[in-house]
């Protein structure tokens, strides 16, 4: 990253700490990467993603990004990922329907829903029947008031929100972009942006604010479904104890 860490070392320094505490948890049905899984598009990038949370044998749920290819993509990940277009995917996993839909522009920084994820959407949405849903995409679905990356944010987030202000069961929205996790409000649902394993951006909300970053590494997101959506941080690191009290 701008030549300054090896984002790979930080992966798998989090692929160890889940690793590590993941028995406390039970079944782990999946691993979602809401974006960010390469800098360039190349095939090298994505076999050496692919090893790195090998380890953890779950199966993938995958979203593009703006330095994403998705052809590319599709050649490494070809059992996880549609054959054809976007990258939008429905699964089932657990009790809840996992919705991924692609916001990439190749090419571009921002991203935007085009007509056929719009649709695709709300076909998902409709034959999730009312059950809980868990909607993943990567450009974040509101505005985190940080100038740049609001500038090359989710163009269309007023659609989304008219597709989901219909769904009136439980419905949580996670994505990337951010590096930090902010909590937020979308059409009535409960939105928030996942960490990143490598870095994070200071919120810093000046409309001069520098467009930079920061090399402090900020864990991930443990998302469970008990009789309501529940979203826990896992930190990179784990502090010392346990000690008694």
């Amino acid at each position: 990253m701008s030549g300054r860490r090896d984002t790979s070392d930080s992966l798998a320094r989090l692929v160890g700490r889940i690793g590590g505490i993941r028995d406390r948890f039970g079944p782990i049905d999946a691993l979602l990467v809401s974006g960010d899984l390469s800098n360039d598009g190349s095939a090298e990038s994505y076999t050496r993603l692919k090893s790195l949370i090998a380890p953890l044998y779950l199966p993938l749920c995958l979203m593009s990004r703006n330095h994403d290819a998705c052809d590319v993509m599709r050649a490494t990940y070809d059992k996880n990922l549609p054959d054809i277009g976007a990258l939008n995917r429905p699964r089932q996993i657990g009790g809840s329907q996992l919705i991924g839909f692609d916001t990439l522009v190749e090419g571009q920084g921002g991203g935007t829903l085009s007509p056929d994820t719009l649709a695709f959407l709300q076909s998902a949405l409709a034959k999730a029947d009312g059950g809980p849903v868990l909607l993943v995409l990567h450009h974040p679905p509101f505005a985190c008031g940080i100038r740049f990356i609001d500038d090359i944010g989710l163009t269309n987030r007023d659609a989304l929100g008219e597709v989901l202000t219909d769904y009136s069961s439980a419905l949580r929205l996670v994505c990337g972009r951010i590096h930090s996790m902010i909590v937020s409000d979308v059409a009535g649902h409960v939105a928030l942006s996942a960490p990143s394993s490598c870095s994070t951006f200071a919120h810093d909300l000046r409309p001069d604010a520098p467009v930079c970053y920061m090399t402090q590494e900020d864990g991930c997101l443990l998302h469970r479904w008990d009789s309501g959506c529940q979203s826990i941080r896992i930190g990179p690191v784990a502090g010392t104890g346990p000690f008694p009290f």
